[in-house]
């Protein structure tokens, strides 16, 4: 699977250790390369729309919070960004939303959180169904449908 990832200075060092989780599958960063501060729109937006476009089959973004991030992604058409701080969530993001990016908190998870949130996420498939139709309403909306 070919992921994009993303990070602001917040979320630089988890960005750099999930990289050691996702030894299996092909990673673009799209940055940020430091801890030195910068806008997290900047890395986000080019991140998730590599997932969008289909370059990238899903994304992982991190900043401090994980709530800038959210938003960042959310705007971009077509994809369902879940912020997600437990194994739990990270499975029913991806079973019942088919959630395209995996939002992490730089600054409230610890790497091992992190990895057993990412290896959950990853392996997680979209039960479809009525999860389905549901995911069909919202795409409908973004297309301007009601």
């Amino acid at each position: 699977m070919k992921i994009a990832l993303a990070s602001d200075h917040a979320g630089f060092e988890l960005k750099e250790a999930i990289k050691d989780f996702l030894t299996e599958h092909e990673l673009i960063d799209f940055g940020t390369h430091s801890n030195e501060s910068m806008d997290y729109p900047d890395t986000g937006f080019k991140a998730a729309e590599a997932v969008a476009r289909g370059e990238c089959e899903r994304g992982i973004l991190i900043c401090g919070s994980g709530l800038g991030m959210s938003i960042v992604a959310n705007k971009v058409k077509g994809i369902r960004a879940a912020l997600c701080n437990s194994v739990e969530l990270a499975r029913l993001s991806r079973q019942h939303n088919d959630a395209s990016i995996l939002v992490l908190q730089g600054r409230f998870i610890s790497k091992k959180q992190a990895g057993d949130i990412i290896k959950t996420w990853v392996f997680t498939e979209f039960d479809g169904g009525r999860h389905k139709r549901r995911i069909d309403k919202i795409s409908k909306f973004e297309k301007g449908g009601k």
